[in-house]
């Protein structure tokens, strides 16, 4: 069988390959040995939208085809056959995924219904964490049946549960502080109580205070934690004799971070087609690997993901088979054009410094 021609760049475990990203996944799993070695991947396949995505000098073409300029990516494969083209890349995906793995798949809502199912087959329905909303740009007015579409949609899943998953919180506005924590102490830091016992009730309850939780209920943590409390003046006491945890304000790191993104748009001068906004893929990096994790995304385009994974010290793998991506991405990276061997020339010019090598599949 011929394998068609793509070009890799290793740079310690920086890889880069141009190629279809079919036989790019076979050659990290059958060649590279990474099978169960990547933390993450966030992938921006296609949205089978029947259009060519085009770039020129004076624009992007962001939503729909443009008969100037040069094409970034063709978006042709649509209905089942689109569906079964994902589901020949996420089998790889899934078998290139660590046990502590996660994938975000970045989906629009005409297509990603039908992907979630299938996604639930491969990684199983209990492994799915989220359909996460993204709001991507502002209101349209387009006159057609039908509400304005704003937002796109993120599939979350991870490989096991054990996923690496490092708690990201977002900053409480002033508006927040003063709604969550309504109430203001003596030294004028404001705060909020919340109860010390929870639903379900304890085979036998200790009492404190020579109180027992109501009934049905028991204590939110061991006695001699609570009594710890009381002495730091961390519990208040109703008139009724009803005590309550006090939380401040000033000791919280953040909200919890909910399935709908309002702060993340799209780039208002994309320097590719579907460019993302490089805060929140920092923010599912951070969220969902590790210093020193592997990070993949098989449809990189721009390379957004790839620096934003050598940002935050990550190691990064990207494969796209666009000459239009691979250069925006070395270009986005930094990356000298004569370290990376493309169908353009057959020459090679390595830095000596940076230990890269070229392998050029046939």
């Amino acid at each position: 069988m011929y394998l068609e021609t793509f070009y890799i760049k290793f740079n310690m475990q920086n890889i880069l390959i141009q190629g279809d990203n079919i036989d790019g996944l076979r050659y990290l799993l059958d060649t590279k040995g990474l099978s169960g070695k990547i933390d993450l991947v966030y992938i921006d396949p296609p949205f089978a939208t029947n259009n060519n995505f085009t770039v020129s000098e004076d624009r992007i073409s962001t939503i729909s085809s443009s008969k100037n300029g040069k094409i970034a990516y063709e978006d042709k494969i649509t209905g089942k056959k689109f569906i079964e083209y994902l589901r020949e890349r996420l089998i790889l995906l899934y078998e290139l995924l660590s046990e502590r793995g996660s994938i975000y798949l970045h989906t629009d809502y005409k297509i990603g219904h039908y992907i979630k199912v299938m996604m639930d087959e491969i990684f199983g329905i209990n492994n799915f964490r989220n359909d996460i909303t993204r709001v991507k740009c502002n209101p349209k007015n387009f006159a057609r049946i039908g509400y304005g579409n704003i937002k796109d949609m993120i599939l979350f899943y991870t490989k096991t549960n054990d996923a690496i998953w490092n708690e990201p919180k977002q900053p409480y506005t002033e508006k927040d502080i003063f709604n969550l924590f309504p109430k203001i102490d003596k030294k004028g830091r404001r705060y909020t109580t919340v109860p010390i016992h929870a639903p379900g009730e304890s085979d036998s309850p200790k009492k404190f205070k020579n109180l027992l939780p109501p009934k049905g209920r028991h204590w939110r943590t061991d006695v001699e934690t609570l009594e710890a409390w009381d002495k730091e003046g961390l519990i208040e006491w109703s008139s009724k004799g009803n005590p309550r945890k006090i939380v401040y304000a000033d000791t919280k790191e953040g909200k919890r971070m909910q399935d709908i993104w309002t702060d993340y748009k799209d780039p208002q001068y994309p320097v590719y087609p579907t460019e993302k906004n490089i805060d929140f893929i920092d923010m599912i990096i951070k969220t969902s690997s590790n210093v020193g994790s592997v990070v993949l995304d098989c449809f990189c385009g721009s390379g957004t993901t790839l620096l934003s994974a050598q940002r935050n010290n990550r190691y990064w793998i990207g494969v796209d088979k666009s000459s239009v991506a691979i250069k925006t991405t070395k270009q986005k990276l930094g990356l000298n054009d004569n370290i990376l061997f493309n169908q353009d020339t057959e020459f090679i010019s390595l830095d000596e410094n940076l230990n890269n090598e070229i392998v050029a599949l046939k």
